[in-house]
């Protein structure tokens, strides 16, 4: 952040991420940046090596390849800055050397990857093993097999492939996550795999008010996907969980159990990405840093954790770019067919679809604050989201002040320029 100095005091230009560019802010009203917290990384490839060669409750990755004749790897997809090339170049030689080995996109219930995608995934070694590489479709209902019901009922169809290949080898990044509490470990199978059917009754779930960001214990989405590797309890996981900074370093890596693993890579999330607060502000400008600025319905996290921030009656204002459109376009429907935020929340209650938490959540936002934002999408789009357009992020900022103090109170904003990352805790 660089500091400049007025007739009238100190500003301060924020760097505000839009796509993979930045644009300064300029604030000089009381405020507090709430980022990511920096923490000390060390050379990438000790980190990885260093899970490796020490798995937490496993046998060493060289003897779980060894003795297992198929193998199935589970990645995530684009919108994930998981830096899967970067781990599996370092066991690319194993790789080679096993021949059994077949990759899986965990999509959920996202589209597939593009050619561009492919290769942001999987490095330089897409050309190698694209030839064993299949991507998770959740509504082909014929890929998927059946294994029992959870203890919140939801029905557990995941992909055959799953079963069928035994050994897995699970490559995720753990971080906060505005529902199921964190992304990582257990997230690979359900959502990662699981059918459509399964993945609209978890995020039912998301609803209820316990299903909050860093919430584990009591959260039925985050129970969900304990249920899910408890049906799955034959299987052989290998488990491999990174922990990133903001600026997508590779902060830390854990290999093995894959509960075990979660666990430690759980406690090294927070390190990064729980930041302290010290008060509510009636202005928060929540980022949706890139890859996460791929579409609305993804962008949406940025709100979620905004919103923890923001006084009743304020104004949340979302930056993202939005470069994919608005994704699932299931809770879009469902905002644009009410007048009001309180008409979509009745709507909600009479059926849910997968997609309606979208709604819900930024539903819930609209009943008691103002939701603006900044984006490449066109303005009607907006629009039908329960959100107000805007263009430039300088000029919608100073907007956002001149209504405050028209309320006549004294402004005071939270920016947060990783918002999709960042969980503030208010002190």
């Amino acid at each position: 952040m660089q500091l400049l100095t007025l007739s009238g005091g100190i500003f301060i230009k924020i760097p505000i991420p839009y796509g993979k560019e930045f644009v300064d802010l300029e604030v000089e009203i009381p405020h507090e940046v709430v980022s990511p917290n920096f923490v000390e990384v060390g050379a990438e490839s000790e980190v990885i090596d260093e899970a490796l060669n020490n798995p937490v409750g496993m046998e060493s990755l060289e003897e779980f390849m060894k003795n297992s004749e198929k193998i199935l790897i589970l990645v995530n997809d684009a919108t994930r800055p998981t830096p899967t090339a970067k781990v599996l170049l370092k066991i690319r030689d194993k790789l080679r050397e096993h021949g059994g080995v077949r990759f899986m996109v965990a999509t959920g219930a996202h589209r597939g990857p593009t050619e561009d995608e492919y290769r942001y995934i999987f490095g330089e070694l897409y050309d190698e093993f694209k030839e064993n590489i299949f991507v998770h479709d959740a509504r082909k209902d014929e890929d998927m097999e059946y294994l029992g019901v959870s203890s919140n009922g939801t029905e557990m169809y995941l992909n055959k492939m799953v079963n069928e290949s035994k050994n897995i080898i699970v490559i995720g990044s753990v971080e906060p996550h505005y529902f199921a509490g964190y992304t990582g470990g257990r997230k690979a199978f359900l959502p990662g795999v699981a059918s459509y059917k399964t993945i609209e009754m978890n995020h039912k779930h998301a609803l209820s008010e316990a299903s909050q960001p860093l919430a584990i214990k009591g959260n039925p989405v985050a129970e969900d996907m304990e249920d899910a590797m408890k049906v799955l309890k034959d299987l052989n996981v290998f488990s491999i969980q990174t922990v990133l900074t903001a600026d997508h370093g590779l902060y830390a890596t854990v290999a093995g159990d894959i509960f075990k693993s979660f666990d430690i890579a759980v406690e090294k999330a927070k390190e990064v990405f729980c930041s302290n607060c010290s008060r509510r502000g009636n202005i928060v400008l929540t980022a949706a840093p890139y890859p996460m600025d791929i579409d609305l319905y993804q962008s949406q996290k940025a709100l979620e954790n905004g919103k923890l921030a923001l006084e009743d009656g304020g104004v949340i204002i979302l930056v993202s770019k939005c470069r994919d459109g608005v994704g699932d376009d299931t809770f879009l429907n469902l905002l644009c067919s009410a007048n009001t935020c309180d008409e979509v929340m009745c709507k909600i209650d009479e059926g849910y679809k997968l997609g309606y938490h979208k709604a819900a959540k930024m539903a819930q936002i609209g009943v008691y604050a103002e939701m603006w934002a900044i984006s490449d999408l066109h303005d009607d789009t907006i629009k039908m989201a329960k959100l107000q357009p805007h263009m430039d992020i300088q000029k919608t900022f100073n907007k956002a002040i001149e209504k405050v103090r028209e309320q006549g109170k004294e402004p005071y904003a939270v920016i947060l320029p990783q918002g999709s990352l960042t969980v503030p805790l208010l002190e």
